[in-house]
C-alpha cells in the first residue's frame, strides 16, 4: 500500500546500448529501464514494484531523436513527447501523432516523458496500483470486475480475468500509422508490428508489451503508407490535462473527393489493448463520405461492446467519437 518513501535500489547510467544491453540481461526481472521516470517513480515511491537495479537510458544518445529515412521517421524510444509534438516533419506528414502527444497529461510532464515511456507504461486500474493481490499481479482475482467494483474507467471488450485498459494516448495513434516497432536484446534486434507490441491478458496478464525483461524497445519506425493522408484524433477525459482517456480515437483515411480510399482507426480506453477497428474499416473503404457512413461506422465500432457496471457510458462516447473522425474527413 501507499508508503510514499523508495526502497533502497541500485542506480547505473549506461553511457551506450551495449552497456544498457549488458546490464539489462545480467539483471533479467531484476532490472527496471527507467524513460522520463513518470510512471516509474510512482510505482518505486508506493513500493508496489521493488526491483533491485534502476537503468537510467537518458545518457544513450542512439535512442534520441527523429530522423528521416528512405520509406518514412524513426523515432528514438527516448525522444520526449514534446519533440514529437512540435517536430516540423511529424507535423506535416504525420499529425495524427504529434495531435495524439499534445493530449499526453500536462506540458510540464511531455518535456521529459517519452514516446517509448508512454507506450510502455502499465495500466492505471486503481486496485492493481494498490497493490491488492488481482489477477494481474499474480492474484486470482479481478477486483474491479464484480459487482461492488468501481470500473467506470476499464474495458467493454476483450477482458479475459481483467478489465484493465491500456493507458498509452500515443498508442493508437501508432497503430492507426501502420508504425513497427524495434526491441534490442543481448541476442539481437527484432520489429514488432504496433497493433502486436501490445499484450492481451489472454496471452500473458502479467505483461501490458510483449517486451521480455532483458529487452529494450529503441525505435519507433513510422512509413510513408498514410504521410499526408486525412488524421482525426480526440481524447475524452475528465479533465483536458493530466487525466488519462476515457475513450479516444485514432483515425487515417486516404480521402479522394467524396469517397474513402483507405482508413485505419484505433481506439483507446476501451480494451486491455489499443483496439483496432478492423470491422470499421473495411466498411470504410470505398464508401461516400455521407452521414449514413458516418453513422454506420459509428454502429460497427460498438459492436459486441460487454459494459461494466458503471462504464455503459462509453459505449455511446465511442460510437460517437467514431462517428466524428468519419465526419472530419
Amino acid at each position: 500500500m501507499l508508503k510514499d518513501m523508495m526502497p533502497h535500489v541500485e542506480l547505473f547510467q549506461p553511457a551506450d546500448m551495449d552497456n544498457a544491453l549488458a546490464l539489462m540481461g545480467r539483471f533479467g526481472s531484476d532490472g527496471w529501464a527507467l524513460a522520463g521516470g513518470h510512471d516509474s517513480l510512482a510505482w518505486f515511491k508506493d513500493r508496489g514494484k521493488r526491483p533491485s537495479a534502476l537503468i537510467d537510458l537518458a545518457g544513450i544518445s542512439e535512442l534520441l531523436g527523429i530522423r528521416e529515412t528512405s520509406d518514412g521517421i524513426e523515432i528514438g524510444a527516448m525522444t520526449t513527447l514534446t519533440e514529437i509534438e512540435l517536430h516540423p516533419m511529424i507535423r506535416e506528414r504525420f499529425g495524427l501523432l504529434a495531435d495524439a502527444a499534445r493530449c499526453v497529461a500536462s506540458p510540464q510532464i511531455r518535456n521529459s516523458g517519452t514516446i517509448g515511456g508512454n507506450v510502455c507504461q502499465d495500466t492505471r486500474c486503481w486496485y492493481y496500483r494498490l497493490g491488492v493481490g488481482c489477477y494481474r499481479a499474480g492474484g486470482n482475482t479481478c477486483y474491479a470486475d464484480t459487482p461492488e467494483a468501481m470500473n467506470r474507467e476499464h474495458c467493454l471488450f476483450g477482458a479475459d480475468r481483467c478489465v484493465a485498459v491500456t493507458p498509452s494516448d500515443t498508442a493508437p495513434a501508432l497503430i492507426a500509422l501502420d508504425a513497427t516497432m524495434v526491441i534490442r536484446n543481448g541476442q539481437g534486434e527484432r520489429e514488432v508490428e504496433a497493433e502486436d507490441f501490445f499484450m492481451s491478458p489472454g496471452v500473458d496478464i502479467t505483461r501490458m508489451t510483449v517486451l521480455n525483461p532483458d529487452d529494450l524497445l529503441t525505435t519507433i519506425r513510422i512509413p510513408n503508407i498514410w504521410a499526408g493522408a486525412h488524421f482525426y484524433f480526440e481524447k475524452v477525459a475528465d479533465r483536458n490535462t493530466w487525466d488519462f482517456a476515457l475513450v479516444s480515437v485514432a483515425a487515417a483515411m486516404k480521402v479522394s473527393g467524396n469517397r474513402i480510399q483507405d482508413a485505419r482507426i484505433a481506439c483507446g480506453g476501451v480494451e486491455c489493448v489499443p483496439k483496432r477497428l478492423v470491422g470499421v474499416e473495411r466498411l470504410l473503404k470505398g464508401s461516400l463520405l455521407t452521414e449514413e457512413t458516418a453513422d454506420a461506422a459509428g454502429a460497427a465500432a460498438i459492436r459486441g461492446a460487454k459494459p461494466l457496471n458503471y462504464n455503459h457510458f462509453k459505449i455511446p462516447l465511442m460510437e460517437n467519437l467514431v462517428k466524428r473522425a468519419v465526419r472530419s474527413a
